[in-house]
């Protein structure tokens, strides 16, 4: 049998109070158990740019996971923040950028998951919307009011694209808890999923063995085309 690939994940971070009166790591439960049903190893990175290169030395594939928190848009060129954005994780963003230009070199498989689809459009030299709101004409509520283990919404899959392939339909439903998103597509990648306001919801690197970033939370399992996104990226990690 084929050995099960050690996964690396990213954590997030969160201010004193809560779980510690320290400073702290958190990580939802359901990504760990979807990369063990996927058959892989989840391995938990804390946010030690210095030490990204061992990390990569360490593990066959990394997820970028999201946050509640946004990228400072000074990373990718604005002049101005928006009034909306204003938690920013400068360590968490410094770490997980260093891992995925690190990964990317190394062609190591890539999945970035909400923020972290974000976070590699950054990474490879794109850009982000700030507030979705402000910028786009009749938005749908990409933060969705139900809960996040309904769908919010459903997403074209991009016809010929790696996702459409892995997916193996062209629509599918997805949930949201999102208010920026992928304005301009780093150079090289292309946008594979569009949700019906236009906004980008999903990005590949057509050159890389697997570097995929979905704007949704596949790890809830919404539809059968998550369960197989997260098996093919463990796949790819073999």
């Amino acid at each position: 049998m084929t050995a099960r690939p050690v996964i690396g994940i990213t954590l997030d971070s969160e201010e004193p109070g809560g779980y510690s009166h320290m400073p702290w790591y958190a990580l939802r439960r359901n990504y760990c158990e979807t990369v063990v049903a996927a058959g892989g190893v989840p391995v938990l990175l804390p946010h030690e740019p210095d030490l990204a290169s061992i990390y990569l030395g360490l593990i066959r594939g990394l997820i970028v996971t999201g946050g509640a928190f946004d990228i400072d848009p000074a990373l990718f060129g604005a002049t101005t923040r928006h009034a909306s954005v204003t938690t920013l994780k400068a360590r968490r963003t410094e770490f997980e950028l260093a891992i995925v230009k690190g990964a990317v070199a190394r062609d190591l498989p890539v999945l970035g998951i909400c923020g972290g689809q974000q976070l590699i459009n950054v990474a490879l030299g794109g850009t982000l919307i700030q507030h979705i709101p402000d910028e786009i004409d009749d938005a749908l509520a990409h933060e969705q009011p139900n809960p996040r283990t309904e769908p919010g919404h459903w997403v074209d899959v991009l016809a010929g694209s790696k996702l459409a392939g892995i997916c193996g339909a062209a629509r599918i439903p997805v949930n949201s808890a999102h208010h920026q998103a992928v304005r301009d597509v780093a150079p090289g990648c292309v946008a594979d999923a569009i949700a019906p306001d236009g906004v980008i919801e999903g990005i590949e690197d057509p050159s890389r063995r697997f570097c995929i970033g979905v704007q949704w939370h596949p790890e809830y399992i919404i539809s059968p085309a998550d369960t197989a996104l997260l098996r093919a990226f463990v796949e790819a990690c073999r």
